[in-house]
């Protein structure tokens, strides 16, 4: 009895390829326009989840970058979403921003706003806060070491 071994080239050809393009097409087409918006929503969830969880990312998204994709997807205005947040919207652009510190209220407001856990938006804002401290200078917090006190006593 021969092993036979599977090789890449005998499942991902290019005609299956194609073949499953055309299938993911013909089943988009197939879907209600809720269910793509559900799942660009849910696309931009991912990418903030990634964006929290990927140290190597070069780029700095701010969660005003983050809202604006949902407001496009949504199609509505920053000015329209400040209005159901019962906000100025120029209040509200300061916290998206990050001119203001997000606050407890303002992260419920997104979070149910988007579907997402309230953690995400406050970790959002700590990493691009690091990022910034490390851009000073990372040797300046070098003195903090608990091993410089203990030479001290």
């Amino acid at each position: 009895m021969k092993n036979k071994e599977i090789k890449p080239e005998a499942i991902w050809n290019e005609e299956k390829r194609s073949g499953l393009k055309e299938f993911i097409s013909s089943h988009s087409a197939k879907q209600s326009k809720e269910r793509i918006l559900k799942n660009k929503l849910l696309s931009i969830q991912y990418k903030l989840e990634d964006y929290i969880q990927n140290d190597t990312d070069d780029q700095v998204l701010r969660i005003l970058d983050f809202v604006k994709m949902y407001l496009k997807e949504l199609k509505i205005t920053k000015k329209e979403l400040a209005d159901y947040f019962e906000m100025k919207d120029s209040n509200l652009h300061k916290y998206l921003s990050g001119e203001r510190k997000l606050n407890a209220k303002v992260v419920l407001k997104l979070s149910t706003f988007s579907h997402t856990k309230p953690e995400q938006w406050y970790r959002v804002q700590i990493k691009n806060e690091l990022r910034e401290l490390k851009k000073e200078n990372i040797e300046n917090y070098k003195k903090y070491d608990y091993r410089n006190l203990m030479e001290i006593q």
